[in-house]
């Protein structure tokens, strides 16, 4: 057929379904987000759920997801309740002085006190200061429209409302779900390479929401706290923006100490940076003590493959697409190490060792 042999065409059949799925992911990747962050949403209340259901003997699944979601939903509006005005508090009085602060960083004034305090020359703090004059209104504009988008993608309702909805079913029918799936499969071999991959990616997945809960809650708290104790300008505001932007791997921790930094030196903190210090040893504590600790193994990437995972799901899918690009990673890693290792089992030779002959007459020694 056109000259091409059956080898070629299966090649561009299948470079054809590929990129096909490829556009429809990205046609689909607003609801696609909706599914994985339904998926989140269900590994970090499964838990509660299990407990539920064994520690006050409820049979039904739904029953005890409705209990459990009026828990949670209780829990989170009661917080809200007794944090919600003390960040309105200090978010309100950092808005009221982010013009006199933009101000005086677009005009180079800010850097040139802090430069003068710590003794450089005046030659180099006024080139300094011409270059923050010239590229100042770009970088405002830039971080403006990254503030927006992220604000606007967080006051979609239909996201906070289709969520726990989907989540509710994903957690009721998961066992359904699964045998679903498994039964499409013909073979056995491939019905028990379904199960080994469902539960190893159950397993990384799970581990990693649970550890990126416990890693913005102990944000959080620690920040507040230390930032209280250091006097540290907006210190509750500060520790929710840390705690938050913690969801974001490598990027997001990042952000918050720019952010921390920037808004407490231009707020008039006297030690900037003991507050850098402080941030650098504290990732080096989540990187290499509590995130190992609570993850475990499964989600180990490289750093540079991270970044680009982070990167690339920045620009597929805006502020969600960094959140979710680690996992969906880990998990098509696991997936393939699975697959490999199938394969590797299959391709490896057996080796027949024949069964003695029991029916071969005895030799017997003559008289």
């Amino acid at each position: 057929m056109l000259g091409l042999d059956t080898r070629a065409l299966r090649v561009i059949w299948t470079a054809l379904v590929v990129a096909a799925t490829l556009g429809l992911i990205y046609v689909l990747r607003h609801l696609l987000v909706l599914l994985a962050f339904s998926v989140f949403l269900a590994y970090l209340v499964f838990p509660l759920v299990s407990i539920v259901q064994r520690v006050f003997h409820v049979r039904h699944r739904a029953v005890a997801i409705g209990l459990v979601y009026l828990a949670v939903f209780g829990v989170l509006f009661g917080g809200s309740a007794a944090l919600v005005p003390m960040l309105t508090d200090e978010a309100t009085a950092l808005a009221q002085r982010l013009p006199e602060m933009s101000k005086r960083v677009q005009s180079g004034e800010i850097i040139g006190e802090l430069l003068r305090r710590y003794g450089w020359e005046a030659s180099t703090i006024a080139s300094i200061e011409r270059a923050v004059r010239a590229h100042a209104q770009d970088l405002a504009g830039q971080a403006q429209a990254v503030v927006t988008a992220g604000l606007k993608w967080l006051a979609s309702a239909w996201m906070v409302v289709l969520v726990p909805i989907f989540a509710f079913f994903i957690l009721k029918d998961r066992e359904r779900l699964a045998v679903a799936v498994e039964g499409v499969i013909d073979s056995r071999a491939g019905r028990g390479l379904w199960r080994e991959i469902v539960g190893d990616v159950d397993q990384v997945l799970g581990n990693y929401v649970r550890a990126l809960i416990v890693l913005c809650v102990v944000t959080f708290v620690v920040w507040s706290v230390l930032f209280y104790v250091a006097g540290v300008p907006y210190a509750l505001l500060l520790a929710a923006i840390g705690g938050a932007l913690e969801f974001v791997p490598v990027v997001g921790p990042v952000t918050a100490g720019v952010i921390v930094v920037a808004v407490s030196l231009f707020a008039g903190f006297t030690h900037p940076w003991l507050l850098v210090g402080f941030l650098v040893l504290w990732r080096g504590v989540q990187d290499y003590v509590t995130s190992p600790l609570i993850m475990g193994k499964g989600v180990e990437l490289h750093p540079a493959v991270v970044i680009f995972c982070v990167l690339a799901g920045g620009e597929i899918g805006g502020v969600p697409g960094m959140f979710l690009a680690v996992p969906v990673f880990a998990a098509v890693k696991i997936i393939g190490q699975r697959l490999g290792l199938r394969k590797a089992e299959s391709s490896r030779p057996t080796l027949v060792v024949a069964a003695p002959d029991t029916k071969a007459p005895r030799s017997t020694r003559p008289d």
